[in-house]
């Protein structure tokens, strides 16, 4: 299967005091500001990093959630959260950390079935950076 998504970023200005919008063919974005402020500094808007971050959470729960089904099992919750560093002008480390609640499931299979999403899912695939789940079975 091959799916092909788009979005799309619009900037004028220079890079420190110029201003961008991004839009998603979806547009669950829809001309969302982004800027130097917002990537640098605070600001109101998101960011290229943010929003690596969030695909990374999503993409990393929904491979985990196909791997716990495969299993056998279901989850009655997946939670992940996802923080990318940005330093020396690329992407160091994407860290998530994930609380799993799945009936059944004992502690080594979770493992297993966590670090292969881990480094399967088609974001962490991606990257060419250091990737860590911290996770926890409830």
């Amino acid at each position: 299967m091959k799916i092909t998504r788009k979005a799309s970023a619009h900037w004028t200005g220079t890079g420190k005091e110029g201003k961008g919008t991004l839009t998603t063919a979806s547009t669950v974005l829809n001309q969302t500001q982004y800027s130097f402020n917002t990537r640098f500094a605070d600001g109101i808007g998101t960011n290229p990093e943010e929003l690596v971050a969030a695909a990374h959470a999503g993409c990393f729960a929904m491979q985990l959630a196909f791997n716990i089904q495969q299993a056998g099992f279901a989850a009655d919750a997946l939670d992940v959260s996802c923080a990318v560093t940005l330093e020396d002008g690329g992407i160091s480390s994407s860290k998530l950390t994930l609380t799993a609640s799945v009936p059944g499931l004992d502690q080594a299979k979770f493992a297993e079935l966590v670090d292969h999403a881990e480094h399967n899912c088609p974001i962490s695939k991606l990257f060419n950076t250091t990737i860590s789940v911290d996770a926890t079975l409830a």
